[in-house]
Formats: structure tokens, sequence, C-alpha cells
């Protein structure tokens, strides 16, 4: 891919082809071979990641930050780095959006990313990327705070920057993350997070001005789906009527190889799936029709949508007082009642996180696990179990039993032995008994159709 070439007076050269196609030479001057080597190979990871469109290597690109600016500017006068002195973090930040843009990110993360990046680039856009220091990512943290953003999305758009300066590291920018310490502690989650009950949402749903919207809030309470984004990517041919399945895309965990999700058509939610269904038209490709995906549509796409006030003027119809997080805390109630009768694992695929995700940001004790807990008492167990040194005399009897079984069992593989042989007949299995153990089965809920 390079080549190293000795010129006279012990002076070397790097010969390659660029990504234009164009022969280029990196002259180091005189230098020994080894250390013109050790440049040739940089220089061969560098064209190798900039033809297959890939960060720069990490060990490649901590060297970079570490060598002279005489060679760092040779490097970019071949075109293989940009220039040290002259890249701002707007420029930057340009190019990372565009790579990500070009890597088929969501049109979500997008807005999430540049939210973030108009920022940044407000703040400290004309400084050269070199020179941005932990100071200003403090800077950064004081203004979100200053504004009156909470604890946890300070700390989110935090996340976002450390995340597009590590690129910067990777791509051989900057020789170390300055805002690798930055951080903001999230707060309490739980305190905008509420449970709606069913009742109140069947009551809220009477009042929903037609079959769409009707459905679209039983997709939150009684589906779990993210919405906008999940409900308005519904499709008819995601819906197994037959199974009782239904198969939610997901463009948020699309990224992480879960471009889907099947969940279960549960009862709550399939009278108004069916109405939807003969409300479509002939044809109609999504659930939802067009006309209403058109409206929902607000100036940054879904994410900017009006469905709040929509649904605001529902509440106000029904009577009832807005709870934090209008459509999220519908999600997380559905969470927190599955929760109560299966597995989190199995209820955090169904809804497209993890256990840790759910447990943190989701599920929280319901009225009704209060009112099952009033009722509780613990098991009845044999006095003298619990009684002093109870474990004591359990794990004689166990040890005692244990004996009792493998002495009888011996002396039964004695006698059946000594009665073959005095008949001379072969056994026809290896061990004349059996064991059988008891095993914990995980049975999928779709299989026995749940909800169906």
């Amino acid at each position: 891919m390079a080549s190293l070439v000795n010129d006279p007076g012990g002076k070397k050269r790097i010969l390659f082809v660029g990504p234009d196609g164009v022969r280029k030479a990196i002259r180091l001057g005189k230098c020994d071979q080894k250390t013109a080597l050790a440049v040739k190979l940089k220089v061969e990871s560098i064209l190798a990641a900039k033809l297959a469109g890939t960060p720069i290597p990490q060990d490649t690109a901590h060297w970079l930050g570490e060598i002279g600016p005489e060679l760092y500017e040779k490097l970019a006068k071949v075109g293989l780095v940009p220039p040290r002195n002259n890249t701002t973090l707007a420029e930057f930040l340009d190019r990372w959006i565009h790579h990500k843009e070009a890597q088929g990110a969501s049109k979500e993360s997008l807005i999430s990313w540049g939210l973030v990046i108009d920022e940044l680039k407000r703040l400290f856009g004309n400084l050269p990327l070199k020179d941005i220091a932990p100071a200003h990512g403090e800077q950064y943290r004081q203004a979100m705070l200053d504004r009156g953003l909470r604890g946890s999305t300070v700390s989110k758009r935090l996340g976002h920057a450390r995340g597009m300066l590590e690129d910067g590291v990777r791509w051989g920018e900057i020789p170390a993350n300055p805002w690798k310490h930055v951080r903001h502690a999230k707060g309490d989650i739980s305190e905008r997070r509420a449970y709606v009950p069913a009742s109140v949402i069947d009551r809220v749903i009477e009042y929903a001005p037609n079959v769409w919207w009707k459905l679209l809030l039983a997709l939150s309470r009684y589906a779990g789906l993210r919405i906008p984004s999940e409900a308005f990517r519904l499709r008819w041919d995601g819906v197994n009527w037959e199974r009782g399945t239904l198969t939610v895309p997901s463009q948020k965990t699309a990224g992480q190889g879960k471009p889907f999700r099947v969940i279960p058509i549960f009862p709550k939610l399939r009278p108004y799936l069916e109405a939807a269904w003969e409300a479509a038209e002939v044809g109609q490709e999504y659930v939802f029709p067009e006309s209403f995906r058109r409206r929902a549509m607000g100036p940054r796409g879904w994410v900017g949508c009006n469905l709040r006030q929509g649904f605001f003027r529902i509440l106000q119809r029904a009577g009832i007082e807005p709870w934090p997080r209008l459509f999220h805390s519908l999600r997380a109630s559905l969470e927190s009642d599955l929760a109560q009768s299966f597995p989190l694992a199995t209820v955090a695929k169904w809804l497209g996180n993890t256990p840790s995700i759910a447990l943190q940001h989701y599920v929280d004790p319901t009225d009704v696990a209060f009112q099952r807990a009033k009722e509780w008492v613990p098991p009845e167990i044999e006095p003298s179990e619990h009684a002093y040194g109870g474990a004591k005399s359990g794990a004689l009897k166990a040890q005692n039993a244990a004996q009792q079984a493998e002495a009888t069992e011996s002396e039964e593989k004695k006698i059946l032995t000594q009665s073959l042989m005095g008949v001379q007949v072969t056994p026809s299995f290896s061990s004349p008994f059996g064991v059988v153990q008891n095993c914990l089965v995980e049975i999928d809920p779709l299989e026995i159709g749940l909800g169906g």
C-alpha cells in the first residue's frame, strides 16, 4: 500500500497512492530505517481507514496526537489528516453529524444530536478543536443548569458531547477526550414518573375523538409502544390475528441489530386494533392512515409533532388532570403491570428495553402489589426447622436420607446382579434404575396464545 524509498544522504521518502488515485510522497528527511518503517506502517493504517471509510485505529490516533508539528504537517499536506491548527469545533461537529447521517442514523437520533451540536457551536464553535479543555465541558454543563434543564437531560446531553469528542480521538484529530470526566448526576428519575391505572386510561379513551386516537392511546397503555415513532411505523402485515402477535418496528434499537420486536396482542388492546382494521381503507399499508400520519408531522418530524396538545384536549373533556410525561407514563404503567405477572426479562423484551433500564426508568410497585402484600404471610414450615439450630438439624436429616437411599440402591443392585449372574442373562440397560430430575422450563407466552 505504501513503499519506503532511500534517497541519497540517508534521507527517506514514503510513496503511496491516495484515495483520489494520485501518487503522493512524504519526505521524511534524514532518519534511521527503524523510524522510517514505523512511520510507513502508520501511513498505511491511516490510508486503509480512509479507503474503507472507517475511523482511524486507536493506537494510530494516539500516535497522531503525540507526533511533532513538522511530521503532522507533512501528513496533512498530502491529505491523510486534517490540518491540526485550523479545525474548529464547529467544523468538526459538522463533519461528525454528516458522518452519522451517511451511516444511516435514525431521524430521531440526528435531531437529538443536533440539539447538542447547536448548543456547542453557539458556545465554543470558533475555538480550535485542539484547544477544547475540561473547563469548557464544565461551562457547558453549567449553561444547561442555568437554563433550568433537568439533571437527566443535562446528563444525557453531556453523554452525547463526550461521544462526539471520543470520535475525534478515534479519527486522530485530538490526542485524548478532554471531557472524559465531565459528568452530571441524573437525580431521581422517578420524580416525573406516574402510574396511570387502566380504569383512568379507559375513561380517557371514551372521550377520544376518533378510532385512530383511541388506538394511539391503547397502543401506548396496552402495548407499551413508543409514541409516535413506533406507533406510526406499524403496518397491517405485522398484525397476526391468528397467533395474536404484533410486530413492532423499532428505529431506536435498529442500530443494535434489533429493527423490530414481536409482542402479544393483549386482550385490552385487541378491540381497538380490530376497530381500526374495520375503519382502514382497502390496501392501506400502515395501521394509521397517511392523512393522520401527515397531520402528526411537525417541523422536526414526529419528534416535534403536536400530539401532546391533542392529548391535553382529550384529558380536559374527560375531566382528568394531566400527569407528567403523558405518553411515557402510559408505557411505564404497562411495564409495571406486566412485571407483576411475568419475568422481567420477558417483559423487557416485549417493550424493547433491558431489565436494568426497566427497573431504572419504568417499573414501579403498583397499588395492586401493595394490596396483595397486605394479605401476604410466610408459608407454613415445621417449627423444628425454624428453631435454633434448625438449619443444622435439617442438613443432618437430608444427609441421613441420602445415605439410606444410597445404601438401599447398592443392595438392590447387588441382588439384581446376583440374580442375573445365576441365570447368565445380560441386562438390557447399563443401569436398572432411571433418575428423573426436576427442571424449570421457560414457556414462551406466545406459544400458548397469550392474548390471542
